[in-house]
């Protein structure tokens, strides 16, 4: 290694104050997020209290318009990569390449894996949030614009994108959601063991 790589080291070999300040840091909000992930009620209930709290600011502010707009979009982009499954099965050529969904009654089932999961959804939805929020205390991000016209192109764009979105999940058959979904369970267990 170089004296002075981007690992932190300062210019004599040794630990830099400043970035083992940030290396801590880090491993702290690492070990929160670790200790939060059994947790989605409360993580998503903190994050709709944060939701509150910035849209309260927007209209006490009344501006920052193009902020909200901006991530109003981001997470219309993260629900979309929730919603879809991993593999793509319009882009499957071959059905034996890859994991596929089941399209028969009879065919065996296959869980369905999201393109993003449930946690990142909501850490990367409480990171725009926590930014959008950092924007509203800068003038330079209040555009001055015509808000209702931001509204009614963001309702058009979110329902053509969930009629495209729905569309594609009744085309290739698959639920992103396990709430009414048929569970399978094995044989019950008579706690006889075999003797040979």
């Amino acid at each position: 290694m170089s004296e002075g790589d981007s690992s932190g080291e300062s210019i004599h070999g040794k630990p830099s104050v400043v970035g083992s300040f940030f290396s801590r840091l880090g491993q702290v909000y690492q070990s929160w997020l670790d200790k939060s992930t059994p947790f989605s009620a409360v993580r998503w209930a903190a994050t709709l209290i944060l939701t509150a709290i910035y849209m309260i600011r927007v209209y006490i502010l009344q501006g920052w318009y193009i902020v909200t707009y901006a991530l109003g979009i981001y997470h219309l982009n993260l629900f979309i990569a929730f919603l879809s499954p991993k593999v793509d099965p319009s882009l499957l050529d071959d059905p034996d390449e890859g994991p596929s969904l089941p399209t028969k009654q009879n065919e065996e089932f296959r869980p369905f894996i999201r393109r993003l999961p449930e946690f990142k959804f909501w850490h990367s939805a409480t990171k725009g949030i926590v930014i959008a929020m950092i924007c509203t205390f800068f003038e330079a991000f209040n555009v001055p614009v015509f808000w209702p016209i931001l509204v009614m192109y963001f309702i058009m764009l979110f329902c053509i994108t969930m009629k495209r979105q729905i569309k594609h999940m009744i085309k290739y058959r698959y639920l992103p959601f396990t709430h009414g979904k048929r569970t399978y369970r094995g044989k019950e267990d008579t706690g006889k063991a075999f003797a040979s």
